[in-house]
């Protein structure tokens, strides 16, 4: 009875021997595993910053150029009022000659009649 129980308690600490080493092994696989997950996600974060990175820098680069062209409208447009307020005054002053001129004319056909 005892050599029966003690083949028994051997048995089941073999098998407790085995169930430890086979949890062991799984805990060892799964650590690997979370390892491997982590450098994964450490990587696609990284790839993610760099592509964030890069189209920050596109897109300053694109601020700049427009920046650039509003600037070169604002210049643009503001000779073009100046030129606008020349064109008006050439205007006026030409009205006003035309007036003189009509006006002399008239008095030169008044004095031709007489």
């Amino acid at each position: 009875q005892l050599h029966l129980t003690m083949s028994e308690k051997n048995e089941l600490t073999k098998s407790l021997e085995m169930v430890q080493k086979e949890l062991e092994e799984k805990e060892s696989e799964m650590k690997r595993e979370i390892s491997e997950y982590k450098d994964r996600l450490l990587q696609a974060e990284k790839d993610h910053q760099d592509a964030l990175t890069e189209v920050n820098r596109k897109n300053e680069v694109e601020i700049e150029a427009c920046q650039d062209k509003v600037n070169l409208l604002e210049h643009f447009i503001s000779s073009q009022k100046l030129e606008i307020e020349h064109l008006k005054s050439n205007k006026e002053e030409l009205n006003n000659s035309l007036k003189e001129a009509n006006q002399t004319l008239g008095e030169l056909l008044k004095i031709k009649v007489r």
